[in-house]
């Protein structure tokens, strides 16, 4: 939710929220991921599991992996989501990209080769957006803060950006029009949003 807002969002007094999106996108996606390795056995996504024995408990219990247990770095999470499950990370470069900017922003400075609003929206829809999709039944674009007007200005975004998303079966928009919100973007793309409009039947959305 705060990575959607901080990424797709800026208003004065808030020009911190680039950086903090990456930062938020990084954690949802570690979360995530590990959510996804946990389905398959929930110690996965754990290092050392032998190192857990305290030689004193009879079970591995839930205390024991609060307090002892460490899991995965972010680095490593799509080795072991290929090894645990067969999946392979989508757009590893834009991963890679995002691991390196989120490490920057938080242990020294931002650097100057990305956007991070661009990087974090590009992260989101592009990898955690198809994950979870498919593995939960969830959909990006549903999880923001604004709660008045819902995702409209988020998918406004996202189409003026060029960036393709996961849309659910009762999307609907009645703050933006997505006509003009598409006008800029390239052929491609709009025959993609219309084709995903038309699978749900909602291609009115593009009509005059």
């Amino acid at each position: 939710m705060q990575a959607n807002t901080h990424a797709g969002f800026m208003d004065p007094g808030n020009e911190h929220w680039p950086l903090m999106s990456v930062l938020n996108a990084a954690h949802a996606g570690e979360l995530f991921i590990k959510a996804i390795i946990a389905t398959e056995h929930p110690l996965l996504i754990f290092k050392d599991v032998p190192g857990l024995d305290d030689n004193g408990s009879a079970d591995l219990d839930f205390p024991t992996l609060l307090k002892r247990g460490r899991t995965y770095d972010f680095d490593k999470l799509p080795q072991m989501l290929w090894a645990t499950t067969g999946i392979r990370i989508p757009h590893p470069d834009c991963y890679e990209r995002l691991r390196k900017y989120r490490n920057a922003v938080q242990h020294f400075c931002p650097p100057d080769d990305d956007d991070p609003s661009d990087l974090a929206l590009e992260f989101i829809y592009n990898i955690i957006d198809p994950l979870i999709r498919d593995r939960f039944g969830l959909f990006a674009i549903e999880h923001h803060e604004d709660h008045l007007v819902g995702y409209d200005y988020l998918v406004g975004t996202l189409l003026r950006s060029g960036i393709r998303f996961s849309l659910p079966d009762d999307f609907d928009l009645g703050e933006i029009d997505a006509r003009r919100e598409i006008a800029g973007a390239d052929d491609g793309y709009k025959a993609w949003f219309r084709g995903e409009l038309s699978r749900i039947g909602k291609a009115g959305f593009l009509l005059p």
